[in-house]
């Protein structure tokens, strides 16, 4: 377990669903608290973890790399929106990176290569038939990461009176 004042790196996986902000936020506040960088992470699923549910028009390479490319353009706009307030709170960077594979397995192993990081993630993102299929993210985040996990409900965390 890492000690709290070697954390370098507040992790933060991100899906761009309401929430995300949310929990950026919040992430922002344990950068500031730990003088770490912020890095808000996205993972572009596999397509091949859907491959058996349809056929898409195009390719699978032409797939993947549109899906990439939008989630880069997604990450450059959501950045800028928590950028200021992660400085304000303390944060010494904001960074954005885009990874592919499976969700939870790609969080964790970038979570390890980070020397002395934690990882700040919400406990809910998109719902529905993902998660019936894919399970729960941040369960598998917390049950194999190396490094500490805070999970956050983003409906409690953050109600406004």
């Amino acid at each position: 377990m890492k000690r709290i004042e070697q954390i370098k790196n507040v992790i933060t996986p991100v899906d761009f669903s309401d929430n995300s902000k949310l929990i950026a936020e919040s992430a922002s506040f344990m950068a500031g608290r730990f003088n770490a960088t912020l890095i808000l992470l996205f993972v572009v699923q596999k397509f091949e973890d859907y491959s058996g549910f349809f056929v898409p028009q195009m390719s699978i390479p032409d797939f993947e790399q549109d899906l990439f490319t939008q989630a880069e353009e997604k990450m450059h706009t959501f950045r800028a929106e928590i950028e200021s307030f992660a400085k304000e709170k303390g944060a010494l960077a904001v960074l954005g990176k885009i990874l592919v594979g499976d969700v939870a397995e790609r969080i964790v192993e970038y979570a390890n290569d980070k020397d002395s990081g934690f990882i700040v993630m919400g406990t809910h993102g998109y719902k529905g038939l993902e998660k019936i299929m894919f399970g729960s993210v941040a369960d598998k985040v917390v049950k194999s990461a190396s490094c500490p996990v805070l999970t956050i409900n983003p409906y409690t965390c953050c109600e406004e009176d």
